[in-house]
C-alpha cells in the first residue's frame, strides 16, 4: 500500500467511475485499474461491488475511503504547516461562493499582493457549499445562508438590506418603498431553490401569505439587471447591487419588511488546519466588506 495508491482509490470512491477517474488523474485506465486490484490483495477485501463497467462502493470501502479521507487530510495540512512555518506564503486557496460577483472587488486588491496564491473558485448552493466544506474540496464559503456543522465557523462580512428591482415605468417604480403586499402577482425572477434568493423569496411570502409567480430561476447575477430592464419581471436584490449596475434603467426600492435583509459570511472547517494564504484572503474578506459596511438603522 503506497500513497499514490490512496489517492487513486478516494478519487475512484469519490466518482464511482474508473474511466472518469483516470481523465481526473491523467493516467490510462489500465493502469489505474492494476493499482486498485493491488490495493485491494494487499487489503485481503474488495472495496467495490463490480457490476459490468459500473462499480459502487461497497461496505468495506465506504469504512476504508473514511479512513483515507482523514489520513491524506492530515498530510496535506502537514505539508501546508511546514510550507507556513518556513516562511513560504504560496499554494492554493479553494473558495466556493453562491455568487462570484461578490469576491470580484475583494479579488482585484487581494491578488496583486499575493502573486504566490493559487485562488480557484467555484459556485455551489448552500448545501453544495457545506458538502464541498467537509470533504475538504474548498478552504473557505462565502455564504448568505448558515452552514451547519459542529466544526464549521464563520465570520460575517456584511449584513445589508435587499430590496426590490422594477423596471423603470413599473406601477411600483415612483413608490420609493413597497410592502409585501404590493407584490402580490407580479412575475419573479430568482434563484433556482437552495439559493438564498429563492429562499429568502419563499420565507418572505409564505409569511405573508402571498402566492409567488416565480417566471425566471437563473444564477447569472450580471444578467439579471438586464432581464428586469427588459420587463420580464421583477426581483429581490441585495443592495451591494447597486454597485454591479450598469447600462441599464431599473429602479431601486425599499421593502417595507425587516427580514428582507441578507447576511453574508465567510465560513471555514475548525478541525483542520487552514494555510496562512487561506488565513489571509479570509482576513482580507472581512477588512474589505467591513471598510464598506452598510450602517443600519434603527
Amino acid at each position: 500500500m503506497d500513497l499514490l495508491a490512496l489517492r487513486y482509490f478516494q478519487t475512484v470512491a469519490r466518482l464511482e467511475h474508473v474511466g472518469r477517474a483516470a481523465e481526473k488523474l491523467r493516467v490510462a485506465q489500465p493502469s489505474l485499474s492494476r493499482t486498485l486490484a493491488r490495493l485491494e490483495n494487499d487489503l485481503g477485501v474488495p472495496l467495490f461491488d463490480r457490476h459490468g463497467r459500473r462499480i459502487r462502493l461497497n461496505r468495506f470501502g465506504t469504512a476504508f475511503l473514511r479512513r483515507v479521507d482523514r489520513a491524506l487530510a492530515e498530510l496535506d495540512d502537514a505539508r501546508q504547516e511546514l510550507d507556513d512555518a518556513a516562511g513560504l506564503e504560496r499554494g492554493t486557496v479553494a473558495v466556493a461562493a453562491e455568487s462570484l460577483l461578490v469576491l470580484t472587488e475583494p479579488l482585484r486588491t487581494f491578488v496583486p499582493g499575493h502573486p504566490l496564491v493559487d485562488l480557484r473558485l467555484s459556485q455551489a448552493s448552500g448545501e453544495g457549499m457545506a458538502e464541498k466544506l467537509k470533504a475538504g474540496d474548498v478552504d473557505l464559503c462565502v455564504t448568505s445562508q448558515p452552514l451547519t456543522g459542529d466544526d464549521i465557523r464563520s465570520r460575517v462580512l456584511l449584513d445589508e438590506a435587499v430590496m426590490l428591482c422594477v423596471p423603470a415605468g413599473h406601477r411600483l417604480a415612483g413608490r420609493g418603498r413597497v410592502g409585501l403586499a404590493d407584490l402580490e402577482g407580479e412575475p419573479f425572477l430568482t434563484t433556482r431553490p437552495g439559493y438564498w434568493q429563492r429562499a429568502l423569496v419563499d420565507r418572505l411570502f409564505a409569511k405573508a401569505g402571498l402566492d409567488l409567480h416565480v417566471v425566471c430561476e437563473g444564477d447569472e447575477a450580471a444578467v439579471l439587471f438586464q432581464l428586469i430592464d427588459a420587463g420580464l419581471g421583477i426581483a429581490l436584490v441585495p443592495a451591494l447591487g447597486l454597485r454591479a449596475v450598469t447600462g441599464s434603467a431599473v429602479v431601486w426600492l425599499d421593502v417595507d419588511d425587516p427580514e428582507c435583509r441578507r447576511v453574508l459570511s465567510v465560513a471555514w472547517r475548525e478541525d483542520t488546519y487552514l494555510s496562512v494564504a487561506a488565513q489571509r484572503f479570509r482576513d482580507h474578506l472581512v477588512g474589505h466588506f467591513h471598510a464598506r459596511a452598510e450602517p443600519r438603522s434603527g
